[in-house]
């Protein structure tokens, strides 16, 4: 993460951007992806403003805050930049979530199939929730052999895709790719 400093109308010291490094790094605990912030101070007469901008991934933050001391309005920027920042990772999070509850939701419910329609005779077929793992297809076929099951599902890291990897024989593989 990249901290930029800037002074307007004033001499910046040591004790001021130091303070401000060191509060900017507490955001970095909240969320990873930050790439760059820019942070600009001003005095202008009695008023200390403090304006944050930052840069993560995906995404752009501001915020600001104006006080009469400079530590003080420093304080309340990085506040509203936190909450900013909790929050985006929040929707970040519950995104990814989301999209990995809708990739498995075909497979995680019990479902009545009709058979003959013409009897109305129904088989109930039990599903199995399966989690993939992010794994190699080396990986994954060390893993098929040190398990009694003949399939494994597993989300390749080259394609970043789901995958199914079948044992035929004990030297044969089949790799399913969608």
């Amino acid at each position: 993460m990249q901290i930029t400093i800037t002074a307007r109308n004033f001499e910046l010291t040591k004790a001021i951007r130091d303070y401000v490094e060191s509060s900017c790094l507490k955001i970095k605990r909240y969320f990873d992806h930050i790439i760059a912030v820019h942070v600009t101070l001003s005095l202008e007469s009695s008023r200390n403003i403090c304006e944050i901008s930052l840069q993560a991934s995906r995404f752009g933050l501001q915020s600001q805050a104006e006080e009469m001391d400079m530590y003080l309005s420093i304080d309340n920027a990085l506040d509203r930049m936190e909450a900013q920042v909790k929050k985006l990772k929040d929707r970040v999070t519950d995104h990814q979530k989301r999209a990995l509850k809708d990739q498995f939701r075909d497979f995680s419910r019990e479902s009545d199939l009709f058979v003959n329609l013409e009897n109305k005779a129904h088989k109930t077929v039990k599903t199995k929730r399966a989690v993939a793992e992010t794994i190699s297809v080396e990986e994954a076929m060390e893993k098929i052999d040190n398990q009694k099951e003949e399939f494994l599902i597993f989300k390749n890291v080259e394609t970043d895709r789901l995958n199914v990897l079948v044992r035929r024989d004990s030297q044969n593989y089949k790799l399913i790719e969608p």
